[in-house]
């Protein structure tokens, strides 16, 4: 009787498990920047390619090379993930400052929601390409 209420009790802690990952490649379709309606940009296309615990975000462009943007960590809990910036092209407030956003999944859109250091709020949508 020990043994299988043991069993139970490890079945049910595993069961609590995370082992979600964003692993995948997700598009930018749009967002909202403190409340307002941001569209996703015009002529080019934003791409994110996570593994486990990575990401690298790219610009597209028809007849352009790739251009690497972006790079980090990430970690999810139940309804948070946390992005920490290792590579930025461009001088970054955010580099090597874990960003804590509250996720969700709506069929293949990733939606993530937080507050920049600066106050801005975002709401980010990307969808899920690969």
């Amino acid at each position: 009787m020990k043994k299988l209420l043991a069993l139970f009790i490890v079945t049910i802690i595993l069961s609590f498990k995370s082992d979600a990952s964003l692993q995948g490649t997700w598009q930018y379709c749009g967002g909202k920047f403190n409340n307002k309606l941001s569209p996703p940009p015009a002529g080019y296309q934003q791409l994110r390619k996570y593994t486990d615990k990575t990401f690298e975000a790219f610009l597209l462009e028809d007849g352009e090379k790739d251009v690497k943007y972006e790079s980090g960590t990430y970690a999810l809990t139940a309804d948070s993930c946390t992005e920490t910036q290792t590579y930025s092209l461009q001088e970054s407030k955010l580099l090597n400052v874990p960003m804590h956003y509250r996720y969700t999944m709506q069929n293949d859109t990733l939606i993530l929601k937080g507050t920049l250091p600066g106050g801005a709020l975002i709401e980010d949508y990307w969808k899920k390409v690969k």
